[in-house]
């Protein structure tokens, strides 16, 4: 089974661009939204992770783990 790896997610994001930066490029009026994606918080849906993997410049599978 793959699972979203909210830890590499996390570590693409910082290398390239801060919290605010990303919430604003996939559509967030703040950065809570985009925050609580990153922590497990809210689930994230399949249009948003391609969302972040298109601003990250990833292929989506890059943002999964198998568990």
């Amino acid at each position: 089974m793959y699972v979203v790896d909210l830890e590499k997610m996390k570590r693409l994001r910082k290398e390239k661009m801060s919290l605010e930066k990303m919430a604003s490029l996939i559509g967030y009026k703040t950065i809570n939204g985009y925050y609580y994606l990153e922590t497990g918080r809210s689930e994230i849906t399949a249009n948003k992770l391609a969302q972040v993997a298109e601003v990250l410049g990833v292929e989506i599978m890059d943002l999964y783990k198998k568990v």
